[in-house]
Order: structure tokens, then sequence, then C-alpha cells
């Protein structure tokens, strides 16, 4: 091995150090992750709100379509 070849090896080997000391930083960070779980579950719970919100005006919608449709068939008759 040149000495060239073993300064790239170690080189990658900081870097590789560098990215796990980052990872585990990360998970000791308690506030960082709770901050993330918190703005994962309100953006579900957001998403189930808008769902809930919208399915009665798809059910409206729905009916009143249905309802033009009767109306329509029974003029044209």
């Amino acid at each position: 091995m040149t000495a060239e070849e073993l300064q790239q090896e170690i080189e990658q080997t900081r870097q590789r150090l560098g990215q796990t000391v980052d990872e585990l930083a990360a998970k000791t960070d308690v506030k960082a992750r709770a901050r993330a779980k918190v703005t994962e579950v309100s953006g579900r719970v957001r998403r189930s709100q808008l769902v809930q919100r919208r399915w009665p005006a798809a059910l409206a919608a729905g009916v009143l379509i249905a309802g033009s449709l009767v109306v329509w068939r029974w003029k044209k008759t």
C-alpha cells in the first residue's frame, strides 16, 4: 500500500467516523427528537381533520348530484 492510498483510507475513515459521531449526537438530542415527533404527529392530525371536514361535503355533493339526476330523468319522461 502506498503512502497516497494510506492517506486516502485515513481520510475515508475520518469521514465515516464523523458521520457516526453526528448520528450518535442526533440520537442523544432528546429535545430535537421530541420536536420532530410532535411535528410528525401534528401533521397526521391535521391531515386527519382535513379528511374529516371534507367527508361530509363530499357526501352532500354526491347526494346533490344523485338527486339532480333523478329529477332530470323524472322530467325527461
